[in-house]
């Protein structure tokens, strides 16, 4: 595992992955169907599409709504080529085209009148761009599925902390222009406290509203269940959880952590640090099994939201003794129950986050900086930020700064890149990570 510094990284041959960045001044372009967006009478604002199951073949459309809002809920779907329309006139699908229908289920979305609307799209074509409308009264929107088989370079996007301010709107603005397959937020995505469905609501009609490529593409969301997500913030119930899980229950029906496979190619492990799903114990046992089968795959992503490292707290030299007494929110308990699974199952990269600051661990193994190590990679500031402790004065970190940002992954061949961007585009970090083949611990008794 190497991490360059940011000169010799762009003076070296992937110098082109930098310069392929868009930076906040280049134009987007209108999301496909704009023209027809404006006089279509069904228009829902907090529209967005996720995943519980094979990211390559389905894609979940979802919004929350009142009854009564379209007569047809219905969600029709294509992959024919669809031309826009001139401006100022309206889009006329063409009945020629291979449209296939997807009903939608409802759910009550807790404490409101409103409920969440749901059509799950199956048998798609792998790496393919798609349409869809919901009845015959919505603008037409455009996905793409993920690619069966990583054979081109893969990008997505990571952070948390996010908050419904302008920064985390810039923040998601920035993110889209880097055209990611998807974005995983891990955890306290707008900070409703499993109280404020007003939060709840502004956080995705911001979402739905900014997170569109430049090629007009809706950008999937992902997330982690983050301490405020659930009233009370840790070791409650999964009722707690009040918008959380009604938005996301199909990922996690049954537990509040969860894995994500992209054909073999790629893994996202989500886990729950404490909230509504203990640690040690049966989450634990689950992580064990779930990294062993997946050993040999060539990109496993780790996500949480409390940090094993953080980068503002200080977390204490070490536990205590009986963990019932372990402070929520210090990464006490990750560290002594998940940090020597990463170490023993070769994950490379474990995404925290939580302190709101941008941080950079050096490569770890017990703890220990180590060339063969994990990578940590946070702190969630995407929306918010702290002062977090100087790099030089902790020895597991490399880098720490007090800035908003985000991060952009990007799979190519046998090597991983992960660049921090702040809301301008500019590049304030890079770090390369390839797979890890000696120097591994084994799991403590």
């Amino acid at each position: 595992m190497t991490v360059p510094s940011r000169r010799s990284f762009l003076g070296a041959s992937v110098a082109g992955l930098a310069a392929s960045v868009l930076r906040a001044q280049d134009p987007r372009p209108a999301a496909t169907g704009m023209a027809s967006r404006e006089i279509a009478p069904f228009q829902p604002a907090t529209l967005f599409l996720t995943w519980h199951t094979d990211p390559t073949t389905t894609m979940d459309v979802q919004w929350v709504g009142t009854a009564g809002e379209t007569a047809d809920t219905r969600v029709t779907y294509t992959n024919g080529k669809i031309v826009p329309p001139a401006v100022g006139l309206p889009r006329i699908l063409a009945p020629a085209m291979d449209w296939r229908t997807a009903e939608t289920t409802t759910r009550p979305f807790p404490t409101t009148d409103f409920k969440v609307y749901r059509a799950l799209l199956t048998g798609l074509t792998p790496g393919t761009e798609y349409s869809f409308r919901i009845g015959k009264a919505s603008p037409v929107y455009k996905f793409r599925t993920m690619p069966a088989k990583a054979t081109n370079v893969v990008q997505f996007i990571s952070g948390g902390d996010c908050g419904v301010n302008t920064a985390a709107v810039a923040n998601n603005v920035q993110a889209a222009r880097q055209n990611p397959a998807f974005a995983l937020i891990g955890g306290d995505l707008g900070y409703d406290n499993g109280k404020s469905v007003e939060t709840s609501l502004a956080f995705l009609r911001n979402y739905s509203r900014t997170m569109v490529t430049r090629d007009g593409l809706l950008v999937p969301l992902l997330a982690c269940l983050g301490n405020h997500e659930v009233d009370g913030g840790y070791g409650t119930s999964r009722a707690k959880g009040t918008f959380f899980y009604p938005l996301f229950e199909n990922l996690y029906p049954d537990t509040g952590y969860a894995t994500l496979d992209f054909g073999e190619y790629l893994s996202l492990v989500l886990m729950d640090t404490g909230h509504t799903s203990a640690i040690a114990g049966d989450q634990t046992d689950w992580l064990d099994k779930t990294l062993k089968a997946r050993a040999d795959h060539p990109n496993v992503f780790v996500a949480g939201h409390v940090p094993c490292y953080p980068s503002y707290r200080s977390p204490k030299a070490a536990l205590v003794k009986d963990p019932a007494d372990a402070k929520p929110g210090t990464g006490e308990l990750q560290r002594k129950h998940w940090a020597p699974l990463f170490d023993k199952y070769r994950v490379p990269v474990v995404l925290e986050h939580h302190d709101h600051t941008f941080k950079r661990t050096k490569p770890l193994i017990d703890g220990r900086p180590d060339a063969d190590g994990v990578l940590y990679l946070g702190d969630g500031s995407w929306g918010r930020i702290r002062s977090p402790q100087k790099a030089d004065k902790m020895s597991v970190m490399a880098k720490t700064s007090e800035d908003y940002h985000l991060s952009l992954h990007r799979l190519q061949g046998d090597e991983r890149f992960h660049l921090a961007l702040d809301p301008e585009g500019t590049i304030m970090d890079v770090a390369r990570t390839g797979q890890r083949t000696h120097g591994l611990v084994p799991v403590k008794s």
